[in-house]
């Protein structure tokens, strides 16, 4: 009687905490946003003009012409070049000549001076291979220069751009070039090489201002410190080539510098979202979980009128969720509403104000949050969350 007593009880127990357990799942939810620019500018002033002077006015015509132009010389100055070429192989015949009697005179002197020493010596240096020995320099093979051949000019070895070209180069992500409300002026110097332990360095100094209806708002110089090249010295790279590469690097540092300050960026994105399982009770719940991550994969930074409409239902979501807020014992483990739920709920709603850039929101569910967490008992894994967020809100203000 007792055992039944028992197991009757543990049944009863047993199916309490199946009552009340919450089976809280998780899923990663990939998004589109708007990334705000730390200059935001209206939609109808967003007009750039772009003013670049450089010491770069090279055309692809005027590589070729010049190419054609050196060609013509070469083969005006063939004759010449092989007249000079012969001239040169005489004068390496004398040298080598030359060098030939100096060989023989050394040979000579060291043969005399090996003769001089005991038998048992010279058996010694013979055996070390350092008998005097003749060694003839190599003789000179004259090689007659081919006649001129004209080839195009390789253009990647030449840095093919003018100011003007520059100029296009430059863009902001959501602006057009029908105005100048924003008024861009980007002065772009020579680069200077430097070498440094056997390596090769450079710097080329860049200053950018920028004017947004009239008024400075950045003025600043970059790429001025010297910085890595290459593992090879100045004259054993091809200069051209690198001042090319550098010259691509500083666009797209400036691009990017600008976007960052004015520019109205799609980013995509991912957040982990926070659900709970359970027909009847959470039903509620389990909307608010639809509304928000079907409609936060609806958001389109290229269509306003969607984007507003995505986020005018997920808000149905969030209203859930804080209602659900007001629901919470934290005091009694077993209700429905406990704080399990209400961890799982601020989790999701700090997560996606931060993720939708309102920062303000995300601060203030923190702080509800931090207040009851006295009555929760975080994981280790959500502890350290809890302190990425609270850095992500405090360290971006």
């Amino acid at each position: 009687m007792k055992l039944s007593k028992l197991l009757l009880s543990l049944f009863v127990f047993a199916t309490i905490l199946s009552v009340n357990a919450q089976s809280v799942s998780s899923q990663m939810v990939d998004f589109q946003i708007l990334k705000s620019p730390k200059f935001p500018i209206d939609a109808a002033s967003r007009q750039l003009k772009v003013t670049v002077t450089s010491p770069y006015s090279l055309k692809t015509e005027d590589v070729i012409a010049q190419s054609k132009v050196d060609f013509q010389n070469a083969l005006k100055n063939y004759n010449q070049t092989v007249a000079d070429s012969e001239k040169d192989f005489q004068q390496k015949l004398v040298d080598y000549n030359q060098e030939v009697a100096k060989a023989k005179e050394k040979f000579e002197l060291e043969s005399a001076e090996f003769k001089k020493l005991s038998m048992l010596e010279r058996l010694s240096m013979t055996d070390q291979g350092k008998n005097p020995r003749l060694v003839n320099p190599t003789k000179p093979v004259y090689y007659k220069p081919q006649p001129p051949v004209y080839r195009d000019p390789n253009l990647n070895d030449y840095i093919i751009v003018d100011n003007n070209v520059l100029a296009s180069q430059v863009n902001i992500a959501g602006f057009s070039r029908e105005g100048s409300y924003v008024d861009i002026n980007l002065d772009i110097q020579k680069l200077n090489f430097q070498d440094n332990a056997g390596q090769t360095f450079a710097n080329q100094p860049t200053k950018l201002v920028v004017k947004v209806n009239g008024v400075e708002k950045i003025n600043n110089t970059f790429f001025k410190d010297f910085a890595f090249i290459s593992s090879a010295p100045t004259n054993n790279i091809n200069k051209p080539l690198e001042e090319k590469n550098h010259l691509n690097k500083v666009m797209t540092f400036i691009n990017q510098y600008l976007n960052d300050n004015f520019g109205y960026q799609s980013m995509k994105s991912a957040i982990k979202l926070q659900s709970v399982k359970n027909k009847g009770k959470f039903d509620d719940l389990e909307k608010a979980d639809i509304y928000v991550t079907t409609n936060l994969r609806k958001l389109n930074p290229q269509n306003p009128e969607i984007t507003a409409v995505a986020m005018t239902n997920m808000q149905k979501g969030i209203d859930i969720w804080k209602e659900t807020l007001t629901k919470v014992d934290y005091k009694d483990k077993k209700a429905d509403f406990n704080n399990k739920i209400a961890e799982f709920v601020y989790f999701n709603l700090i997560r996606l104000h931060l993720a939708l850039g309102k920062r303000a929101e995300a601060e203030k569910y923190l702080n509800e949050f931090q207040e009851n967490q006295i009555y929760m008992k975080l994981s280790y894994d959500d502890e350290n969350e809890l302190k990425s967020l609270e850095t992500s809100i405090y360290n971006s203000k």
